[in-house]
């Protein structure tokens, strides 16, 4: 039995947990997360707990049968707590700012980067060197602070650039440090 996909998920009060087939529905107020589920795997929802099964032991159902429980288990946090990464801005005139639902990023090129905000995510700068990424959907948030952070990855040598804030950097000597 999968150590994940065995354990049952809670369901918490005010959110609402649909299956319709293969479709998982997840819903709670205005969010809304829907998953469609693979043809062989099980999933019954009684007594606000959501249980999530398999047809046999081969190693796919195994492997299924996990992914399926978190996928569901994240929806469930998402709508509920929902999912936030912060960013770090590092470097002399490298910051942010928020102009609507655009954000605005001067990271030392000749022109500013602009990214607009993705339908399901709310990016918030307190300050002109943190970025917030929040939302529901926790591939969504984490596919967005990955590609705010590509727009200038932290530099190896000096460490200016965007990190996340948990990310530690080891910065290499350079060549006068022989």
């Amino acid at each position: 039995m999968s150590r994940i996909g065995k354990m049952p998920i809670e369901i918490p009060a005010g959110v609402e947990v649909t299956v319709d087939g293969k479709m998982v529905t997840v819903k709670s107020g205005q969010t809304l997360l829907t998953q469609q589920l693979h043809k062989d795997i099980d999933v019954i929802v009684e007594n606000q707990t959501i249980k999530v099964s398999r047809p046999s032991d081969s190693k796919a159902h195994k492997a299924l049968h996990g992914l399926t429980r978190s996928l569901i288990n994240n929806m469930v946090v998402g709508v509920s707590k929902g999912f936030s990464k912060n960013l770090d801005i590092s470097g002399v005139g490298y910051r942010a700012q928020k102009q609507g639902n655009k954000l605005i990023l001067n990271l030392g090129f000749s022109h500013p980067v602009e990214m607009i905000e993705p339908e399901g995510i709310t990016l918030e700068v307190p300050a002109p060197n943190k970025i917030i990424v929040k939302g529901a959907d926790k591939q969504l948030v984490g596919e967005t602070a990955a590609k705010i952070r590509a727009f200038r990855l932290p530099d190896a040598y000096k460490g200016k650039g965007i990190k996340y804030d948990f990310e530690v950097l080891r910065l290499k000597e350079g060549k006068a440090g022989r």
